[in-house]
């Protein structure tokens, strides 16, 4: 999945969840923490990935052995200083970015893969991209078609909500 979507998926599940325990839009500094959890994976293999230190960039930070980990840390972080939704915004966002990494390779029988949930224990081999999906309507659908669909819903919610979370730099 590209970088970008993941943070909304993470911002549409967050949605989800206030509406569902509130009744209400997100706020702007749990939002900004699910966005900062959905981001994390990347923004740890990345550029791993890009200096050469590994092969793939799918290695420690969307595996399950560094990611369980750091969201119990967070989480316990803020539930110290009294901020525990933070903590669980932030658990949101890291845990929906490995979760929407996995239905690619199963849909498209890819298991190999999904290795990288278990890294360095089992190793990641190269991936593949972008998967075909099907034809609809004589054009192929692939898992980035349908990508652009989730970004543009996150979007437009996020947008809907009074955007959550762009006030706090102006706030800094």
């Amino acid at each position: 999945m590209q970088p970008v979507v993941h943070l909304a998926v993470g911002y549409l599940c967050w949605a989800t969840y206030t509406r569902y325990e509130r009744g209400e839009p997100p706020e702007s500094a749990p939002t900004a923490a699910v966005l900062v959890g959905a981001a994390i994976p990347d923004l740890v293999d990345k550029p791993l990935y890009a200096a050469g230190a590994v092969d793939v960039g799918r290695t420690i930070g969307h595996s399950l052995l560094f990611v369980v980990p750091l969201v119990v840390a967070v989480w316990v972080l803020a539930r110290s200083v009294g901020r525990s939704e933070l903590g669980l915004a932030f658990a949101v966002g890291v845990l929906s970015h490995v979760a929407t990494d996995v239905p690619w390779h199963v849909v498209s029988g890819d298991f190999d893969e999904l290795r990288f949930l278990l890294w360095p224990v089992t190793p990641m081999p190269p991936y593949t991209g972008v998967k075909p999906l099907g034809t609809v309507g004589g054009v192929e659908v692939t898992t980035l078609s349908l990508e652009a669909v989730v970004l543009v819903a996150g979007l437009v919610v996020w947008w809907s909500d009074g955007r959550p979370g762009i006030d706090l730099p102006r706030r800094g």
